[in-house]
């Protein structure tokens, strides 16, 4: 069972930890959104999801009827992919982790 402490919001990072192993929202620019489960993050907001789908909405006006079209396009990543991981310090080199894919 989880004390107070675990469960206790104290700063705005708390929210995300409690959201740690849940499915989740996350609205970035250009009209893009992203959900899926939260594995893991850091003090700059750099996320690792699983079973992520990307939304991304474009509008555009119709020439002749001045109407707007909306278009949604969903696109689904696979449980098991590479992810890329980059350092702007040159100590460090590009480098690629595959995470395996977990049975549930």
């Amino acid at each position: 069972m989880a004390s107070e402490e675990d469960v206790a919001v104290k700063e705005p990072l708390d929210l995300i930890r409690l959201s740690l192993d849940e499915r989740i929202y996350v609205k970035l620019r250009s009209e893009r959104e992203l959900r899926g489960k939260l594995h893991a993050y850091d003090q700059h907001l750099n996320m690792i999801l699983g079973d992520v789908e990307e939304i991304v909405t474009s509008v555009e006006i119709d020439d002749e009827t001045y109407e707007e079209i909306v278009r949604v396009s969903i696109f689904s990543f696979p449980k098991t992919f590479n992810y890329t991981l980059m350092s702007a310090s040159s100590k460090f080199r590009l480098s690629t982790v595959d995470f395996p894919n977990k049975s549930h």
